[in-house]
């Protein structure tokens, strides 16, 4: 009897082409194994233990979904053709059912050979170019059913569409078509696969069809091949129906047979196979020293923005949901603040928290708050600055654009909610870019093209929902709109530093490293390193320094309570400035307004009048205006004349006409005021509460300290606790890195060569009538995947939960995650069985088998 290892040894190679998919696998270099764990890491956790485990992994329907997933459109299509085509298929039919009959374009012939590489290389496709395989799953994943139609368009063939049909039903088939009769069903099937599969043969029978029954044909042969008849079909319909033209597949429907739809389609599986990817035909072209620029524009008022909304949620940010996440009242009021859409308002509080500038406080009244991360960032350049940001935006899993929509059971998404997080994020975002970049400086591609692009490379395995996007084309669609927002790309072309984000420096020569290869030929830059992030946003911030405006130290005072701020200012200067008076408009020139409340915000942060007056004269290039003057000495002369503290609370003052004054006004009445003395009322509020009323009337007070002191408040008083940048939730398993790679390679060798090693024979007891075969966990699990392979039936050892032991006849079809489903002859039933409970296996005699 041959053994599970001797149908899986190299000799079998040797001696007529691989006969497993382990096999092909042993055959490989190391080179090759690298490259297969490299462009499937799902195989490598935890690392094989030999070729046969690799192999067995690669077949798993969770990992080849995921391969078939990475795969661009053409390689996607050759497989199909390979699901449709015979088991197994020369490369000659697996080129015409690309191509066709008639000569088509060359271009097909030329990328076929690179998408079976790919197949190959993916452990998707394996055996000689004489027999090519599918492996397994793979087929059972593309192949057509009812359930789940072939991407093809294609149906089940004439032997199974005819599988249950009766003998004298196919003789009446067979005869229609001009056939003699045959003596069983199988010869009765392969005369009129044979008739349909003839193109001369078929050309004759179709001549004879009426015009309506041609018509039919024609709108099933791109697919669905599916159709529905009555009981009593038009004579059209049943002229096809007695030609097997079609072929019942359920009450009431009917299937145009896979060999009849390829003859009606010239014998291609596909309508448009394509090739190649669409062409990037740039459009409007643009100077890149404009696009530059006005991206440094752009990014400058990025900087502005976050630090608007830091700075407005310092003293009093929201309160955090019980759900987690932004109120939909919140968002609005943020996008008030930031003068914006409230989509756009929702990105730069995603990019503050991807970055780590703002998070939750933790405390009992939850709210949102900036970090103290948010400190040392405020103190960096503008241009390391910007690099964060857009660092981070680019390998943040955080989607913005989710907003608004609503999660699976319903619920509203808001932001800063944990389910906003999409994995292929960073991905599709990056390679959006990356397009970008092969456009030369300035130049720019539409929406449009770029995702037609990108559907090539990644072509979606699920249609949307009509009138709506796949995921994936909503998140590149998202990354441009924020890409714009952020300054990475103007005008839909690429920047400078935005094209220095994407990856290291290529150097030329022998030193250049080598890099997994992406779709055709490219050289793909993601995922980076943390070093070579760090390299990337350090060459970014060198582009853009020198394209951004230098900072101003002065301003311009007017007349009207205004100061004109003809650029940025620089920061000690903005500041100050923020606090003493409030933004009127932006732009070019940034209006600043002097108010008394404005004024008196500067007076509570510690500021005398003199300050004031003294800090407007030295940075201001023109003389500090009488009526500004007047503003702030008047503000000052009744700043801190009224003193508020804890009793509830109390006021206090030292001008006795004051206080009559406040008691006797109907708007203090909320504040329930009496006099304690002649000069200090109590309040029944709280000392804020107190504070708000009091300015509200048109009072300055002061709050003070348990020991009289004045309290000084400041803008930046709030900081949550120490917080790091949310990671971003990765998808899949990381690329392993090419030491990892070689150590798996390694270790993979070594446990092959172990358990492929010959041994010496040792004569194993029979089992007694009545017991059970004995073999090890290694040898069941390898008998059961050649039984897979080759679909014999086998004999087991099974004890059940109980402990009650049996011996079962089984035909296996699938071994996956620690079980295997079989055919069960004893019980006559499809079974599954864990592997751990299978005490042994082994293969029958053959007058059993």
């Amino acid at each position: 009897m041959t053994t599970p290892r001797e149908t899986g040894s190299s000799g079998g190679a040797a001696r007529g082409g691989p006969r497993t998919l382990a096999e092909e696998l042993r055959a490989r270099p190391d080179g090759a194994l690298a490259g297969l764990l490299r462009a499937r890491p799902d195989l490598l956790n935890p690392v094989p233990g030999d070729l046969t485990q690799l192999a067995t992994r690669a077949g798993t329907r969770a990992s080849v979904v995921r391969a078939l997933e990475r795969l661009d459109r053409f390689a996607l299509q050759a497989a199909e053709a390979l699901a449709v085509a015979p088991d197994p298929c020369p490369y000659g039919t697996l080129a015409a059912l690309m191509t066709g009959d008639a000569p088509g374009d060359p271009r097909i012939a030329e990328a076929l050979p690179r998408a079976l590489a790919t197949l190959r290389e993916q452990a998707l496709v394996w055996g000689g170019e004489d027999r090519l395989r599918l492996v397994r799953t793979v087929r059972e994943l593309l192949a057509p059913s009812p359930a789940h139609p072939s991407p093809t368009g294609l149906g089940p063939t004439v032997a199974e569409a005819t599988a249950g049909m009766s003998p004298g039903r196919l003789q009446q088939i067979i005869a229609a078509a001009g056939l003699p009769g045959t003596h069983d069903p199988v010869s009765a099937v392969a005369a009129l696969t044979t008739v349909f599969e003839d193109r001369t043969r078929m050309a004759e029978l179709l001549a004879g069809a009426p015009a309506e029954a041609t018509a039919v044909l024609g709108r099933l042969v791109w697919g669905p091949p599916y159709g529905t008849v009555t009981a009593d079909p038009a004579p059209h319909l049943r002229w096809l129906l007695d030609r097997g033209l079609l072929l019942p597949a359920s009450p009431g429907n009917v299937v145009l047979p896979r060999e009849a739809a390829l003859h009606l389609r010239g014998g291609r599986a596909h309508r448009t196979p394509e090739p190649v990817a669409p062409e990037l035909a740039p459009a409007t072209p643009h100077s890149a020293r404009t696009v530059d620029a006005a991206a440094a524009g752009q990014a400058f008022t990025a900087l502005g923005t976050v630090e608007d909304l830091l700075a407005a949620w310092e003293s009093d940010g929201p309160l955090v949901l019980r759900a987690g996440g932004l109120s939909v009242r919140d968002l609005k009021r943020a996008a008030a603040v930031l003068d914006t859409t409230e989509e756009a308002a929702a990105f730069w509080i995603e990019l503050a928290y991807a970055a780590g500038l703002l998070a939750s406080d933790g405390e009992v009244d939850e709210r949102y708050a900036p970090t103290p991360a948010f400190d040392d960032w405020l103190h960096l350049p503008a241009e390391q600055r910007w690099a964060r940001l857009a660092t981070a935006w680019l390998a943040a899993t955080r989607t913005p654009g989710l907003v608004g929509s609503r999660d699976a059971k319903g619920r509203p998404l808001n932001v800063l909610a944990a389910e906003l997080d999409r994995s292929p994020a960073p991905e599709v975002r990056h390679r959006a870019l990356a397009l970008l970049a092969t456009l030369p400086p300035g130049a720019s591609v539409t929406a449009d093209t770029l995702l037609d692009r990108m559907h090539w490379e990644r072509p979606p395995r699920t249609p949307a929902e009509p009138g709506t996007e796949d995921l994936r084309t909503r998140l590149a669609r998202w990354a441009l709109a924020e890409a714009e927002l952020l300054g990475v790309t103007n005008r839909g072309a690429l920047s400078a530093p935005g094209r220095a984000l994407l990856g290291p420096e290529k150097p030329e020569g022998p030193e250049r490293p080598e890099r997994p290869a992406g779709p055709e030929g490219t050289e793909p830059a993601f995922p980076l390193s943390d070093a070579e992030q760090g390299a990337c946003a350090v060459r970014a911030a060198a582009l853009l320094a020198p394209l951004l405006p230098e900072p101003l130290d002065h301003i311009l005072l007017q007349a009207d309570l205004t100061a004109v701020a003809p650029g940025p200012l620089r920061r000690p200067l903005a500041q100050v400035l923020g606090v003493l008076a409030d933004v009127e408009s932006k732009g070019g020139a940034t209006v600043y307004r002097f108010t008394p409340a404005s004024v008196r915000r500067a007076l509570d942060a510690g500021q005398t009048a003199s300050d004031l007056k003294a800090f407007l004269t030295e940075h201001s290039r023109t003389p500090v205006p009488q009526p500004l003057a007047y503003l702030i000495d008047d503000v000052a002369r009744r700043h801190g004349r009224l003193r508020v503290g804890a009793a509830s609370s109390y006021l206090r003052c030292d001008d006795e006409a004051m206080l009559a004054e406040i008691l006797a006004d109907r708007r203090s009445a909320p504040l329930r005021l009496r006099r304690l003395a002649p000069t200090v009322l109590a309040a029944q509020v709280a000392p804020d509460a107190l504070l708000e009323g009091l300015r509200a009337m048109g009072y300055a007070p002061a709050a003070e300290s348990a020991e009289g002191d004045v309290v000084v408040t400041r803008a930046d008083a709030r900081r949550t606790p120490q917080r790091t940048a949310p990671a971003p939730v990765p998808e899949g398993p990381p690329v392993p890195d090419e030491t990892l790679l070689g150590a798996a390679v390694r270790a993979i060798r070594a446990g092959d060569l172990a358990s492929t090693a010959e041994r010496k024979p040792v004569a194993a007891p029979a089992p007694a009538d009545g017991g059970l075969p004995r073999t090890t966990s290694a040898d069941t699990l390898a008998t059961m995947q050649a039984a897979v392979l080759t679909g014999a039936a086998v004999w087991i050892g099974y004890v059940n939960a109980e402990g009650a032991a049996s011996q079962r006849v089984i035909a296996p079809v699938r071994v996956e995650g620690g079980f295997v489903t079989g055919y069960d002859h004893t019980a006559d039933e499809v079974r599954t069985y864990p592997l751990h409970r299978i005490t042994g296996v082994a293969e029958l005699a053959d007058e059993h088998a």
